[in-house]
Formats: C-alpha cells, sequence, structure tokens
C-alpha cells in the first residue's frame, strides 16, 4: 500500500512540475509580445536602421560593381531594391516624426521587411565583401527587431 501512495505521490509531484513549468513559458511568450515601448525606444532603433541602411547601400554599391554582376540588369535591379530599401526607411523616419503614436507606422516597417526580404535572398544566395554582409547582418537585425516591437514576420519570412 506504501508503494502505491509513493508512486501516486511521485505522479503528483511531476504532473505539478510540467504544469509550472509551462505555465511559466506560457508567461514569458505573453511578456515579450505585449511588451510596451517607448517612442524613444523605437525611435532610437529607427535611427540604427537609418543609418545601417545607408552604410549599406553605399557598401553594396561597391560589391556589385566588384562582382560578375557587374553592368547587368540583375545589378540594377539590385541596387533600385537597396535604394528602395532606403526610401522606405527615410518614409518611416518622416511618418514615425509626424504621428504621435510609434504604433501608427506599422505599415511603414513593413515595407521595410518587405524590401529587405528581396535583398536578403540575394545576400545568401551570393558572396560579398565582409564588410557588406557584416553590414547587412546588422541591417537586418535591426530590422528585425522593429518586427518583434511590431509584431511582424521576420525578414526572409514567407509573408513578403
Amino acid at each position: 500500500m506504501k508503494l502505491i501512495y509513493r508512486n501516486l505521490f511521485a505522479v503528483f509531484i511531476f504532473a505539478a512540475i510540467v504544469f509550472v513549468c509551462a505555465d511559466s513559458a506560457s508567461a514569458q511568450r505573453r511578456e515579450g509580445r505585449g511588451k510596451k515601448f517607448s517612442k524613444a525606444q523605437v525611435e532610437a532603433v529607427i535611427n540604427r536602421v537609418e543609418d545601417r541602411i545607408d552604410k549599406f547601400v553605399e557598401h553594396f554599391d561597391d560589391s556589385l560593381d566588384n562582382s560578375r554582376l557587374d553592368d547587368t540588369k540583375r545589378e540594377d535591379w539590385l541596387m533600385k531594391r537597396a535604394k528602395d530599401l532606403e526610401k522606405a526607411s527615410d518614409e518611416l523616419r518622416r511618418e514615425f516624426d509626424r504621428r504621435d503614436s510609434w504604433s501608427e507606422n506599422k505599415n511603414e516597417v513593413r515595407s521595410c521587411l518587405n524590401i529587405a526580404t528581396d535583398i536578403d535572398k540575394n545576400m545568401r544566395e551570393r558572396k560579398y565583401s565582409r564588410d557588406t554582409e557584416t553590414i547587412w547582418e546588422r541591417v537586418r537585425f535591426e530590422l528585425n527587431t522593429l518586427a518583434d516591437i511590431y509584431n511582424l514576420p521576420k525578414v526572409g519570412a514567407k509573408a513578403y
């Protein structure tokens, strides 16, 4: 009889541990998604995005000029997308400054992420200079930070 109670007690303890761990993991997921950001915090991320995109466009242009894509339609298209990303980040900045609430800029962020997905696919397919690839990693990181803030899919997601 003692063995049955001991086993029953062990099962109860195990179930309690599983329940507590599952509840804790669920709370952590909710905390990340529902986190409130101040306008200043979001502005800091947007500033980094803008700076890094500007640097990326410069390095990307040089890398394309030194690649087999030089003087091809593909190079023209890729540079157009890079400049589109630069314009989209500028538009995000303008709209962010114009609006009272940072949460109203979801469409501008989505536009940046959409364009960045095109560039990201190319960056993964080809080799570029170390500087260009490093700067792109930083751009992608900051854009993914914005995606998290605005609850949007990250760069490279099939949603784009």
